[in-house]
């Protein structure tokens, strides 16, 4: 959780304040006068701020005015004297959440930062998801409304705030990196370094020297020491891609470090503290990896206390389109290309089109079509998609294996293999071009007049 902003001049008043608030589960920063407030609300996030009207320099008002500006949503609540009702009603018109009256009823106080609190999640619910959000404190943005996205998107936001370690589970392309930065620049640690290690694209002997550095003349070769990415990372976040392909013997070394916070260099003999946040990723079934004995049991459970998948993006609904919007508009800057849409057909095969590369493979069509587009609109064959292939779901009976009918001579089991194939592809070019048999014609690159005879004869006219 995100610490509370404590200001108020008096050390006796302060001390008293913040026992009180941390008994209540609150994590405090404190600041003595106005200016020490306004530099920490500038440099950091805060759960809320409560604030004393009358202080050092800068006032409470002041205070407040800055925290607004620096997060309209942040809400302060300010503490008067007695008999300061004007101010305090001055301070509610500048957009103080509210203000409770000294001597502090400590009761009071609780009820009220127990409202902001509620009132601050609601209003950060899925910020991943709002532009402004991102502009504003420089995370990624994460384009989606498909509910299973606003669920990875809200368990990242309150992970976030912890220590704890993320298993983020997804196919290739999905996003995990882009959610890993995420939890990394919504966290305490979001001031220091976020480094990445693809486990599955550096040779096995390279992992150990990648991950934990080396000392000078550990092997041949070893000039000068090296620093690893586990000490790259100190204070901040390291995110293990592909955790599923680390090796066994590292697998256990890594084990150690999560447990006991330190690690040796690969040649060396003192131990180096491991201030790290630690993020991984796979697209393998590690349940599976486990029961293979290719990927540490005790391993997993510690990585895994906090898992959180991305769903694939066939599985996301409309938010196809609205990434590849998304994409489309930063195209269009890069390319200089403004006037640039995506025609009704372009949305059409978007949406029928499965993603095997999930987001990343839609970036590129999306780039690609903007490339080769010759006028401002892009069509389905300026993204040149693969044709579509049939899952096992749509295939026939008929052309599945085990109820295919092989008997009689060659040419009739060919032509009935033949008729199976132009049924599915003449329906999937139907369904693209939304019945438009012109269009389906020129899909599928036959006359017009000799689809209308496939049709009449694999019976399609309804």
């Amino acid at each position: 959780m995100e610490p509370v902003l404590l200001v108020e001049d008096k050390a006796e008043l302060r001390a008293m304040l913040r026992k009180a608030l941390e008994r209540a589960g609150y994590t405090i920063e404190e600041a003595p006068d106005g200016k020490a407030a306004i530099d920490k609300v500038r440099s950091r996030r805060y759960l809320m701020v409560l604030t004393d009207l009358k202080l050092p320099g800068n006032s409470g008002i002041d205070v407040l005015r800055e925290a607004r500006r620096v997060e309209p949503t942040l809400p302060v609540i300010i503490m008067t004297a007695y008999g300061s009702v004007e101010e305090a009603v001055t301070a509610m018109k500048e957009g103080a959440f509210d203000f409770i009256q000294k001597p502090v009823d400590l009761d009071h106080l609780r009820l009220l930062l127990e409202r902001a609190a509620r009132q601050q999640e609601l209003l950060r619910e899925n910020l991943l998801l709002r532009e402004e959000y991102a502009a504003r404190y420089g995370f990624p943005r994460i384009v989606g409304e498909h509910p299973t996205m606003k669920d990875a998107s809200n368990m990242t936001q309150r992970v976030a705030a912890t220590d704890s370690t993320v298993l983020l589970l997804g196919e290739s392309g999905t996003g995990k990196e882009l959610f890993a930065r995420a939890v990394h620049h919504l966290s305490p640690r979001a001031e220091q370094p976020f480094v990445a290690l693809n486990c599955g694209a550096i040779p096995e002997g390279l992992v150990e020297n990648e991950l934990f550095g080396h000392e000078r003349g550990a092997y041949t070769g070893a000039g000068a020491r090296k620093m690893g990415k586990l000490e790259l990372a100190h204070r901040g976040t390291l995110f293990l891609d592909e955790i599923g392909e680390l090796p066994l013997a590292i697998q256990s070394k890594l084990l150690r470090v999560l447990e006991e916070r330190r690690f040796e260099r690969v040649g060396g003999t003192q131990e180096i503290e491991a201030n790290v946040r630690i993020v991984t990723a796979t697209n393998k079934d590690l349940h599976a990896a486990v029961a293979g004995k290719t990927f540490r049991e005790d391993l997993y459970f510690r990585i895994s206390a906090v898992p959180i998948t991305i769903p694939p993006l066939r599985d996301r609904g409309d938010d196809v389109i609205l990434l590849a919007e998304h994409f489309l508009e930063r195209f269009k800057r890069e390319f200089r290309k403004p006037a640039l849409v995506l025609t009704a057909d372009a949305r059409a095969r978007l949406r029928t089109y499965p993603w095997p590369g999930n987001v990343r493979e839609l970036q590129n069509a999306i780039e690609r079509a903007a490339i080769l587009a010759n006028g401002a609109e892009i069509d389905s064959e300026s993204m040149q998609l693969p044709a579509a292939k049939p899952t096992a779901e749509e295939l026939p009976d008929g052309m599945l294996e085990e109820r295919f009918l092989w008997e009689g001579p060659l040419e009739e089991v060919s032509q009935r293999a033949v008729a199976h194939v132009e049924r599915f592809k003449i329906q999937n070019a139907l369904r693209e071009s939304k019945w438009n048999k012109t269009r389906a014609a020129e899909k599928l690159g036959v006359s017009y007049k000799t689809l209308l005879t496939k049709i009449r004869g694999l019976g399609l006219e309804n």
